[in-house]
């Protein structure tokens, strides 16, 4: 049993307090970010989280509501950066309203069982239809849950280039299932 499991009760208390004093200032710091208060909310504890289990070290901070606040900035930054990789990788987060509504607009009936099997047959073939290198990044992040490092490493080539056979093979299914819409 080591103290990070039971931390020291006034280590706990010092960061409760922290977050207590802090929350009303890191949320409204994040939400002036453009982040939702969902996103917000799962950062800020995310940062506790992390610094709970971290307790140990907490005696060792001067300024805790200070070191609390230059550790949510740096989550901040890293999801700013993750979120600028998944924008030039081509990713467009839909929310399920949005996939029901282009549905819905496309004249199609998404509980129909139908319609739902031949989209994943319709899907399948464009994917299959793709050049082999698109096909392969698309298999290897959407199946595989690769990211473009693990996959730069893999074939040895630039994440730039892995990314733009992504967008292109985004583009080349879009066109695919539009096709198979109007068909």
């Amino acid at each position: 049993m080591n103290q990070e499991e039971h931390p020291h009760p006034s280590e706990r208390h010092k960061l409760e307090a922290a977050y207590r004093q802090e929350h009303p200032r890191l949320l409204a710091r994040l939400r002036a970010t453009g982040r939702s208060l969902e996103e917000a909310e799962d950062l800020i504890h995310d940062v506790y989280a992390e610094t709970m289990a971290r307790v140990s070290l907490i005696s060792r901070i001067r300024n805790l509501p200070a070191w609390i606040n230059a550790l949510l900035k740096r989550r901040t930054i890293d999801a700013w950066r993750h979120d600028q990789v998944r924008q030039r990788a081509g990713h467009i987060d839909l929310g399920e309203e949005t996939i029901q509504e282009i549905i819905a607009g496309a004249g199609l009936d998404p509980m129909e069982q139908f319609i739902r099997e031949n989209l994943v047959d319709a899907l399948n073939d464009s994917i299959a239809a793709l050049p082999p290198a698109q096909r392969w990044v698309i298999e290897m992040q959407m199946f595989q849950g690769l990211t473009f490092r693990e996959l730069a490493e893999m074939s040895g080539e630039s994440m730039d280039t892995l990314s733009a056979r992504k967008r292109y093979a985004l583009a080349n299914l879009s066109r695919a299932l539009r096709h198979w819409i109007e068909d």
